[in-house]
């Protein structure tokens, strides 16, 4: 093929430029691999191992050398596990309190994204900037003024208490606004109210299916920050029929003595649910991180 295009081009009288080969023949060399390994075993070792210590005793934990060989009592403490706290319930209060941030936040922040992308208002990029501050507050201070209103409201101790506070944030209203502002162009806005859209159709019919892989991206790590969420939990909720995983996993442990074997046992049961999670929608999630990345 090279030299067939050659020939045409020196019939042509068309001059070719000589490439000068740089040693790379297009293939993935060996050390690429043994880093991508390498990373891959640092990623997947403190899930694997966090699966040995809660297959044996407490005592795997500090044993010289360490012991990488699972043991055979994981189904007797995940009994123990499921004995010691209302550890399904937590689990399902917390599949209660992720999914429904996760959905609010698709929607609010794409809705948000929206306005501030496409929407021309008094004000827009002074309230952007005051969105974008709030980054740079810590969470831990707004705990006390937080759960001031969770008490006016009489909301201690419920589930909505966890809800309503992370139902939109800085960040996903600022990680829509960016997608919107590069897959939505003007153009197509004109196009829609030439058709006689609204506002609210443009973003409903337009907008929104057009972000859906970044919406989906944003609504998993939403739902995995909900899910891993311990802070605020553990201040507003008392009842232990009301506890996230993560609580129910902290219950576990007495006053003066950590039983790791039990310990992790709970922790291994709390992620299998995101190991799950994400077997389904990962490949989704690689999607939707990469759309719109080759764009220029």
């Amino acid at each position: 093929m090279t030299e067939t295009m050659t020939l045409l081009a020196a019939e042509a009288g068309v001059p070719m430029k000589k490439t000068r080969r740089r040693g790379f023949s297009g293939r993935v060399r060996w050390w690429t691999y043994l880093f991508l390994s390498l990373a891959a075993f640092a990623c997947i070792f403190p899930l694997y191992w966090m699966f040995v210590v809660s297959t044996n005793d407490s005592a795997a934990v500090s044993q010289m050398p360490p012991t990488v060989i699972p043991g055979g009592n994981f189904f007797t403490l995940a009994e123990q596990v499921f004995t010691t706290v209302p550890f399904i319930q937590s689990i399902i209060n917390s599949f209660i309190v992720a999914g429904s941030i996760a959905v609010a936040q698709v929607v609010l922040c794409t809705l948000g994204g929206f306005a501030f992308a496409k929407l021309h208002f008094r004000g827009r990029n002074t309230l952007f900037v005051f969105v974008i501050a709030t980054l740079m507050v810590p969470t831990q201070l707004s705990i006390i003024p937080l759960y001031m209103v969770m008490a006016r409201l009489e909301w201690i101790d419920t589930l909505q208490a966890l809800i309503v506070p992370g139902m939109a944030s800085a960040f996903g209203i600022f990680w829509m606004r960016q997608h919107i502002s590069s897959v939505l162009s003007d153009e197509l806005m004109q196009a829609a109210r030439l058709d006689g859209c609204s506002t609210w159709q443009i973003y409903w019919r337009v907008a929104f299916p057009l972000v859906s892989s970044a919406g989906f991206v944003l609504g998993l790590l939403a739902f995995v920050t909900a899910w891993n969420d311990f802070l605020w939990p553990l201040i507003v909720l008392q009842s232990p029929e009301n506890y996230t995983v993560q609580l129910a996993i902290k219950a576990l442990q007495s006053q003066y003595f950590v039983d790791y074997g039990l310990a992790m046992s709970g922790s291994f049961l709390a992620t299998i649910p995101l190991l799950i999670l994400f077997f389904f929608v990962g490949r989704r999630m690689v999607a939707g991180v990469m759309d719109g990345a080759f764009k220029g």
